[in-house]
C-alpha cells in the first residue's frame, strides 16, 4: 500500500505558516512517518523543527522525559504516555506545537485490552493543555502506520485551526 499525505501534509504547513506556527513530532509505532510526510514537501524546515522517533520506553524517558513510572503504570501504549510524549516533545524544542503517536501497529505486541491497531495520539500547543485520543484502526501493519500518520496530520491542522 502506497499512501500519499502529500495535500493533507501541504494544507498543515500551510495553516501553520499563515499562523507563524513551529511543530514537532514525537513518534513510536509510526516511526518517523509524520515527519516524513511533512518534510516531503519543499520549504517545511520553516514549520518542522524536529521529529523524535521515541521507539523504545528508555527513548520515551531520555529524549522526551516521559517518567519511566508513567510507563510502568500505564503502558507505553496508553493515553497518559501520549499526553506526556506531546508535552515532552513541546517541553524540548523551540515550537509551538506538537503530536504525539504510541501504538500497536502488529502483527504482534497486543495484550489483554490492548488489540493490533490500538494507537494513542496527543496533540500539545504553548499555553495550552494537552489533549489526547483513542483509536482502533483495523488492517495490516502498514494500514495501521499509514491510518496513524493521517490521523495525526489531521490533528494538526485542527490544532492550528482550532
Amino acid at each position: 500500500m502506497d499512501r500519499s499525505f502529500g495535500d493533507l501534509a501541504t494544507s498543515v504547513l500551510e495553516t501553520c505558516r499563515r499562523a507563524k506556527l513551529k511543530l514537532a513530532t514525537a513518534e513510536s509505532c509510526t516511526g518517523g512517518m509524520i515527519a516524513a510526510a511533512l518534510t516531503d514537501i519543499a520549504g517545511s524546515s520553516d514549520v518542522v523543527e524536529r521529529g523524535f522517533v521515541t521507539y523504545s520506553d528508555e527513548a520515551k524517558t531520555e529524549l522526551l522525559g516521559v517518567p519511566a513510572a508513567t510507563i510502568a503504570a500505564h503502558g507505553a501504549v496508553s493515553a497518559q504516555v501520549a499526553t506526556a510524549m506531546a508535552q515532552g516533545a513541546l517541553a524540548r524544542a523551540p515550537v509551538d506545537l506538537a503530536v504525539s503517536v504510541t501504538g500497536i501497529a502488529g502483527p504482534g505486541g497486543a495484550t489483554s485490552g490492548k488489540p493490533v491497531g490500538l494507537v494513542y495520539f496527543g496533540i500539545a500547543r504553548k499555553g495550552g493543555a494537552a489533549r489526547v485520543e483513542r483509536h482502533t484502526f483495523h488492517g495490516d501493519r502498514v494500514a495501521v502506520r499509514a491510518a496513524a500518520t493521517e490521523r495525526a496530520l489531521e490533528l494538526l491542522l485542527e490544532a492550528v485551526r482550532g
